[in-house]
């Protein structure tokens, strides 16, 4: 079963469900954690350990200058500013180019052919005994953050238990990350700008196809408005997380609520087993 950690804005503890979640599934049976945030990867620091690297390629365009005849059409038809084309000879800025492999197909002489280039690496290590995690991580300077998740989804490959935490937002990589899973746990807070947020998830999900259910964090037992939002659009509340001095003391301190605090861990697990028991398909 693969499902997905999200959130409609940052700092809501979307990381911090993700890897509680994870190590509660290490301790029954093994779990593979996907770190899909690639322009901020952190659950390393969570499962700190040594890791295997392999870099994440994307096609861009090469330019033969002796088969070009400086016509145009690709600086024409490319959208995003890549390529420029001058009485003398061609301009191409790699960090704009988005691999659609448009010029390679308009150009008439067959100048442009394409070749590699690195925009990011998915770092795989096995910190605990249970435990894989793989982590997408971005070069810096780059925009194809789509293109770092998809290789990180595919190194934790299709079997088992997987858990995606996403990038905060609804943008591309969001999107990217929600594509083919099962169930998507969506993290937020009782506040305005967390429920407006939330909103914007929970259209995310629905247009995807992808049942979800809501994580409240930081709860000062006050959820009336999440509540009531969850009941509008017939989203199930899995847990509440109190906005408690023992789990903020744990969390300040890098920790795990589910290792270092009685119960969490049992209360992750059930969780896991929650979201199981609303999806068809084996846990």
């Amino acid at each position: 079963m693969k499902i997905v950690v999200a959130s409609g804005k940052g700092g809501t503890g979307k990381t911090t469900v993700s890897a509680n979640l994870a190590y509660a599934l290490a301790r029954r049976g093994g779990v593979t954690l996907v770190d899909c945030d690639v322009e901020e990867p952190n659950l390393h620091l969570f499962f700190p350990g040594e890791s295997e690297k392999k870099g994440v390629p994307v096609p861009v365009p090469a330019i033969d200058p002796e088969r070009c005849t400086l016509c145009g059409e690709c600086g024409h038809f490319c959208r995003y500013g890549a390529l420029t084309v001058l009485k003398d000879r061609v301009l191409f800025f790699a960090e704009l180019c988005h691999s659609c492999g448009g010029c390679t197909l308009v150009c008439p002489a067959a100048a442009i052919t394409e070749v590699g280039r690195e925009v990011g690496v998915v770092e795989t290590s096995h910190p605990l005994p249970g435990l894989t995690l793989v982590s997408g991580v971005m070069h810096e300077g780059e925009v194809l953050a789509p293109k770092v998740v998809a290789a990180a989804k595919e190194a934790a490959g299709d079997e088992g238990r997987i858990v995606y935490d996403a990038s905060p937002g609804v943008a591309c990589p969001v999107i990217e990350t929600l594509e083919g899973t099962d169930f998507c746990i969506l993290v937020t807070e009782s506040t305005p700008f967390g429920l407006h947020d939330l909103d914007l998830a929970v259209q995310a999900a629905a247009a995807l196809g992808i049942p979800a259910g809501v994580v409240i964090n930081r709860s000062d037992g006050e959820d009336e408005a999440a509540l009531a939002f969850c009941h509008e659009h017939d989203l199930p509340v899995l847990m509440t997380i109190a906005f408690d001095r023992e789990v903020a003391a744990v969390q300040n301190r890098g920790g795990l609520i589910a290792r270092d605090l009685p119960g969490w861990e049992e209360r992750f697990a059930g969780l896991w087993d929650e979201v199981a028991g609303r999806c068809e398909v084996k846990a």
